[in-house]
């Protein structure tokens, strides 16, 4: 039976390493296959006696990576290669010289960045935060790390399902937190929608599935509907000559999630629940015209909206993303998104940064291809060599400018400048120079005088005005956006903080001995939470800045003698190593979990008010220093960055099944004003389901009601029941929870 099974597997193995050869011919040299079928025997022999958690053999992971790599980002034998062999380094007993004797320096050089890169995330929030500078670093040395990177974690997210449910959460998490944004900012559009959508079905799966049911339920219509509106714009484009391919595609799950989510609407409210694409085969030369005078004829069919025109082929976005973008009234009353863009910019926009080398191979190929983009890996590279702050402080930093707009501004001789969207006057000023930015007062747009912290739009032609009196101040922080700008006023103000630090941490010496107190990593523990500072060094910055007053330490002491102070599970740890201990005392043997309602009196936890858990929630627990365990909800809004930044203190927690405990939850209600309405929504809530409320806010204007409720409920059965009943109240358009 295990020979057939082996056969079976052998056969498997065999069948999809000829598919990535296959895929991979027309990217191939003469030689190159050889070297790829090298690689896949040394990393197959590496790996014969490993499996994946899944079950099945371990090389189909290297072999879907390597297949990622050319399907999907277009990447060539070098990547491949190392895709193939990107874990045996680590996992198996090859070492580095190995590789490089069988396969070069590069591959070897390749693969050394990967192994170093692969403890992102593994221990705890500075670790990991470390770890990403030294995967930023290898980007600054060869882009096709971080490619190769972003494919695994593709391959490690769609056999996501094996993993235990705490990793499930811990992984999604990061991979939206960062892999995600990482790969929109080195332009992967399609790799960056299947992360999300991945995310999403391991963080939320109802909605995940909830979603693509509706997609599928309404495939026929949509595809009925895109035909008809595609029709004349096919025969007008086949008349002008023009070569061309439309495709109409629904948003990305992840996309339309959000759109209910931020905007608080039903599935059916959506309404560019997908775009229509009209790609053109054309030269180089001609490609601005024939985008217009396709723009052009599309118009003359369907009317635009005059707001939601962005032209990204005059100026491409920063990840060098190019594509006429305009929204139309279609003949049945609908809008539909239509992006125009050329075969080149196709490619650009699916495969990114390998797509810019590809076209930047060709002889007379647009400099302006990957333009952005290499001018955006010299500002990490800068960004890197310039900063000795806190890891943590970095990818903060860093992760703040992956993924947003840009905004267009010019200096006064009319050079252009791209900054993220929402940059200030001072970020400007940064950008032009660091001195300039230190120095500056303020600015003129346009010829108006404005304050630094004024926000830019697009196409303002920006002065900047500065006096040598001038220095950066903590204030400053808060009027800048560009990582550069944060970075160096970080710089500047550490030194003036150093001083404040040393003056601080002397005072509370001093005090401490005045008290008879002795000055140990306790009791300043116990002061900074007194003080409820951050940090013992922000709190040390604060006595020695003046904004703590020295002589309030004396109330710590009496409020000491007064109560003692709360013991939580994880008091007074303040060396890292201890922290970590404690942690793993409180999560017990591996498969152990936190039962809520049934530890109160083993471990202290609180429900956390961000996102007000009840029974029923899927939730977790969350280590914190000084208030025990916070139960989050899975899609609380602190969730994502709790779950990939500080991984090591989460602890798997569910709720048990007796459970008579009232718990707090909040109800938004919207619907058209009656007399009587409030009577009606309050006789359901108190008499039929015996709820106590807490509070009720109802605001009235026009006609149209809406309020919002909290009450106490059992569990989320409850809270769906009530939500239920309330919805049939005459008058009441649509009832949502908000945390």
């Amino acid at each position: 039976m295990i020979k057939v099974d082996l056969e079976e597997e052998r056969k498997e193995i065999l069948k999809r390493y000829r598919r990535l050869l296959r895929v991979a011919k027309p990217l191939l040299k003469p030689g190159d296959a050889k070297l790829i079928k090298k690689a896949f025997n040394v990393s197959s022999e590496a790996h014969k006696e490993m499996r994946r958690k899944s079950g099945e053999p371990y090389i189909y992971h290297p072999l879907e990576v390597a297949l990622v790599c050319v399907e999907e980002i277009g990447l060539g034998t070098t990547s491949i290669i190392s895709a193939l062999l990107h874990d045996v380094v680590e996992d198996t007993d090859l070492e580095l010289e190995d590789i490089e004797k069988e396969f070069g320096s590069k591959v070897a050089q390749i693969i050394d960045g990967l192994t170093k890169i692969s403890g992102v995330f593994e221990y705890g929030s500075s670790q990991q935060a470390e770890n990403f500078r030294k995967m930023l670093i290898t980007l600054s040395d060869d882009v096709r790390v971080i490619l190769i990177k972003l494919a695994d974690r593709l391959n490690n997210m769609r056999t996501l399902d094996s993993m235990p449910r705490h990793k499930q959460l811990k992984i999604a998490s990061e991979t939206k937190y960062l892999y995600a944004p990482l790969a929109h900012r080195l332009g992967l559009y399609s790799i960056k929608s299947e992360l999300e959508d991945l995310h999403l079905k391991f963080m939320d799966r109802e909605a995940y599935e909830y979603i693509i049911y509706k997609i599928n339920e309404t495939r026929v219509s949509r595809n009925k509907f895109i035909k008809t509106f595609i029709t004349p714009i096919e025969h007008e484009l086949a008349s002008q000559n023009f070569k061309f391919n439309i495709k109409g595609r629904p948003k990305s799950i992840f996309s339309i999630y959000n759109k209910m989510k931020t905007q608080n609407i039903p599935f059916e409210e959506v309404y560019d629940l997908f775009a229509v694409r009209i790609i053109i085969d054309t030269t180089y030369e001609n490609e601005k015209a024939d985008c217009w005078q396709v723009y052009s004829i599309v118009t003359d069919f369907y009317r635009p909206n005059p707001d939601r025109l962005r032209d990204w082929i005059s100026t491409p976005r920063a990840n060098g993303y190019e594509s006429l973008h305009t929204t139309v009234m279609s003949q049945t009353g609908q809008w539909v998104e239509v992006q125009i863009r050329t075969q080149r910019m196709d490619d650009i926009a699916e495969r990114g940064y390998a797509a810019h080398w590809k076209y930047k191979e060709k002889e007379n190929s647009p400099e302006k291809a990957a333009g952005g983009l290499d001018e955006w890996i010299t500002q990490v590279r800068t960004l890197l060599e310039n900063n000795d702050g806190s890891a943590i402080e970095f990818m903060d930093d860093f992760r703040g400018n992956l993924f947003q707009d840009e905004v267009f501004v010019f200096t006064p001789k009319g050079d252009l400048k791209v900054l993220p969207n929402g940059a200030t006057a001072l970020d400007f000023a940064f950008e032009i120079h660091s001195e300039v930015g230190a120095k500056c007062i303020g600015a003129k747009v346009n010829q108006k005088l404005v304050s630094i912290g004024h926000s830019l739009k697009n196409g303002d032609q920006v002065e900047i005005l500065t006096s040598n009196k001038q220095r950066p101040t903590e204030d400053w922080l808060k009027s800048v956006v560009t990582s550069r700008a944060r970075a160096k006023i970080k710089d500047a103000l550490k030194e003036e903080k150093k001083g404040y630090i040393l003056d601080g941490k002397e005072i509370v010496q001093r005090k401490l001995k005045q008290m008879k107190m002795e000055f140990s990593s306790v009791v300043v523990e116990q002061l900074r939470a007194f003080f409820e500072t951050k940090t013992t060094t922000e709190f040390y910055y604060k006595v020695g800045k003046g904004i703590i007053d020295a002589t309030s330490i004396k109330s710590f002491k009496e409020f000491k003698q007064k109560k003692k102070l709360k013991k939580t599970p994880l008091v007074n740890i303040t060396d890292e190593s201890s922290f970590t201990k404690e942690i793993q005392n409180l999560k017990g043997p591996e498969h152990d979990q936190l039962l809520i309602g049934e530890d109160m009196d083993v471990v202290d936890y609180i429900l956390a008010k961000c996102c007000n858990p009840i029974p029923g929630d899927d939730v977790f627990g969350f280590v914190t220093v000084n208030e025990g365990i916070k139960i989050h909800r899975t899609s609380c809004p602190n969730a994502l960055e709790l779950l990939s930044n500080h991984g090591n203190r989460v602890i798997k927690a569910r709720w048990t099944s007796q459970q008579e405990i009232a718990f707090l939850a909040g109800l938004k209600i919207v619907g058209t004003d009656r007399v009587g309405l409030i009577s009606d929504l309050t006789k359901v809530i108190s008499n039929e389901l015996k709820v106590n409320m807490r509070s009720i806010t109802v605001d009235s204007d026009s006609g149209i009601f809406e309020g919002t409720i909290k009450l106490y409920v059992h569990s989320t059965n409850h809270l769906e029941k009530l939500i239920e009943n309330l919805s049939k109240v005459q008058g009441v358009l649509k009832v949502s929870r908000f945390d």
